[in-house]
C-alpha cells in the first residue's frame, strides 16, 4: 500500500438534501455568514406529475491535480502529502487566482480574514483521528471519507463496489470526491432545458 491519499465518497441514493452537512461545516469551520466550505445544489425536473428532486453536495474535490496549487503566486495554497489541498491565511493576498482558475467554483474570499478559504476535509479533525464535521453529522450515511489508497478502507470498497463518478472529469484534475448514482443535470444543470435550478439555502 503507498502513501495515504484521502477522499470521500457521496452516496446520492441516501442523501436527502437536509443541509446538515451544510450547517455543521459551518459550525465546526467558523465560516462566517453569506458564504459556504460546502453547499447543496438542488435540481427539481420533470413534469407534472412526475416530478423529481435531486440533490449533489458540493465541496472543494481536493483535487489530486490541483490547479489552484499551480496558479498561486505566493504558495499560500498547497497540497499536503495526503492530498489535501491547503490555504495558508499568512501567505494568501486574496488575488483570487485560485478562485478563478478552480473549475468548480468552491473557493471564496472570507470577508473577515480576507483570504481564500474552500473545504478542506476538515483537516484538524482528520490528524487527530476523528471523520470531518459533515461525514459524522449526515444522518442518512450518505458521506464517507478515508483512505482511497487502503483497499479495506470504506471509501475503497464504495468505489470498488459501485459505478461511481467525479465532476467534470475531462478536466484532469483527479478529483478525491466520488458520486455514487450522480444525476447529470445536476452536476451540469445547463445540459437541459426542463428543469429548475437553484443552490441550496
Amino acid at each position: 500500500m503507498g502513501k495515504v491519499r484521502y477522499g470521500m465518497v457521496i452516496d446520492l441514493r441516501r442523501c436527502v438534501g437536509c443541509h446538515s452537512c451544510v450547517v455543521a461545516c459551518k459550525v465546526e469551520n467558523e465560516v462566517p455568514v453569506g458564504v459556504w466550505n460546502s453547499w447543496v445544489k438542488i435540481i427539481e425536473k420533470g413534469k407534472y406529475p412526475k416530478v423529481g428532486k435531486f440533490f449533489l453536495p458540493s465541496l472543494c474535490n481536493n483535487c489530486q491535480r490541483a490547479i489552484c496549487v499551480t496558479v498561486c503566486p505566493t504558495k499560500a495554497s498547497y497540497q499536503r502529502e495526503d492530498g489535501i489541498v491547503m490555504v495558508d491565511p499568512h501567505k494568501c493576498i486574496g488575488c483570487r487566482y485560485c478562485m478563478a482558475s478552480c473549475p468548480y467554483e468552491v473557493r471564496y474570499i472570507d470577508p473577515l480574514k480576507r483570504c481564500a478559504r474552500k473545504c478542506f476535509f476538515c483537516s484538524h479533525r482528520v490528524d487527530a483521528g476523528i471523520q470531518p464535521a459533515c461525514v459524522q453529522t449526515c444522518p442518512a450515511k450518505a458521506r464517507s471519507f478515508g483512505d482511497l489508497h487502503d483497499p479495506g478502507s470504506e471509501v475503497a470498497r464504495l468505489i470498488a463496489s459501485n459505478s461511481v463518478m467525479v465532476l467534470k472529469q475531462w478536466m484532469a484534475t483527479y478529483p478525491s470526491v466520488f458520486y455514487i448514482d450522480m444525476d447529470m443535470d445536476v452536476a451540469d444543470p445547463l445540459r437541459g432545458s426542463e428543469f429548475k435550478w437553484r443552490e441550496g439555502e
